[in-house]
């Protein structure tokens, strides 16, 4: 007895006045659902999804639409399984499935012309240190560098191929840069193993650079480096690494920099620090010192009293922040310079500050022992 004719409206759960839209929308919400991704092992779900995927790329081509309402076409009864046999529909069902899950399957599409084009590729980006010293990175300044790369062979202008002669259409992936194994409606896709994923051969390589489309050279460049970098800051530079290959965009160049130490300022973060030592006099009675800065010389005030270590801020002295919000600052920090030696004034002089000054800091040590121990 024949197979009874399949309703591929009820297929997909829509009516006969079904939009467009509305059965676009329907066979992506089935698709989804009975996908064999997302039902691993399930005969049943690979079965329903053959068939609402047959049943779209029914109703969503016009033609097919209409000889199906009139009764026409690979539906009629006597078909496949169900009444209707999904293989009668060529390669369409592999577009549509190109269109839901961004597959590589109807990658074909624009004809052998669109196939023959190679594909574009960005350039890779590449890296190089630059010397500077501590005023360099402080200021900013301009450095020459000599960047290994690669650029396009001038013989063939990065085709690969011989003057005269162009890539043609791999034969073995017929251009769509992937190989496909499996059985039916599903199958896995690879890289071509012969054309590496371009869809295109060279059969004529390039005498000068041997197919690969680019030479190495030394690239020589000025380039800007900014203000306030410090050892290990990254320059992005775009547009300077290697070229692309097929007309693709270049890559970038990362410039490293390697900071000379200063013998005076000491770069931590975006601020700087300063050891400035003082004298015992100064230190006990106070003194409006002279000290360095990175654009000259201020003047700071030191409070009598002032004990080692104590750190004064300058604020908007230090070097420019890489984010452009200004400068940071710079610390210093005072240091009570001791006499190894003395003359014998000094020493005079000292036995009076110590006759003067008879008091003993350390007692407060043993009456806190004292204390502890009671």
């Amino acid at each position: 007895m024949a197979a009874t004719r399949p309703d591929l409206y009820k297929v997909l759960g829509v009516g006969k006045n079904a939009t467009d839209e509305e059965i676009k929308k329907a066979y992506r919400r089935l698709a989804r659902r009975y996908h064999p991704d997302a039902n691993p092992g399930d005969a049943t779900a690979e079965e329903r999804f053959k068939e609402v995927s047959a049943a779209y790329d029914v109703l969503s081509d016009p033609e097919k639409r209409r000889a199906y309402d009139r009764g026409t076409g690979p539906f009629a009864p006597g078909g496949g399984p169900g009444g209707f046999d999904p293989s009668a529909f060529g390669g369409s069902f592999s577009d549509i499935l190109s269109n839901l899950f961004g597959g590589g399957a109807g990658a074909g599409r624009g004809g052998a012309a669109g196939r023959m084009r190679p594909r574009q590729q960005r350039g890779r980006d590449l890296e190089t240190e630059v010397s500077l010293s501590f005023a360099q990175a402080i200021d900013g300044t301009q450095a020459s560098l000599a960047v290994p790369t690669s650029v396009a062979c001038e013989t063939c202008r990065g085709t690969g191929a011989r003057p005269g002669t162009a890539p043609v259409v791999c034969p073995a992936c017929q251009g769509r840069g992937v190989e496909s194994q499996g059985q039916g409606l599903f199958s896995i896709s690879t890289p071509c193993s012969r054309c590496g994923g371009s869809g295109t051969v060279i059969e004529s390589p390039c005498p000068t650079c041997r197919g690969s489309g680019a030479r190495r050279t030394i690239r020589r460049l000025k380039v800007n480096i900014p203000a306030g970098v410090r050892d290990g800051s990254r320059v992005r530079i775009a547009g300077k690494g290697e070229a692309g290959v097929n007309g693709g965009p270049p890559g970038d160049l990362y410039v490293v920099t390697r900071v000379a130490a200063s013998p005076v300022f000491r770069q931590v973060g975006d601020r700087v620090e300063v050891e400035v030592p003082l004298t015992v006099p100064e230190a006990l009675l106070g003194a409006t010192v002279e000290v360095p800065t990175l654009r000259g010389r201020k003047k700071l005030r030191v409070a009598p009293g002032t004990r080692h270590g104590t750190v004064q801020r300058l604020r908007g002295e230090g070097p420019p922040r890489l984010d452009g919000r200004g400068r940071g600052d710079i610390y210093y920090r005072f240091t009570i310079e001791v006499p190894r030696e003395l003359t014998a004034q000094q020493r005079r002089a000292v036995d009076e500050l110590a006759k003067a000054m008879n008091g003993n800091p350390r007692e407060r040590l043993f009456r806190g022992t004292t204390e502890a121990t009671a």
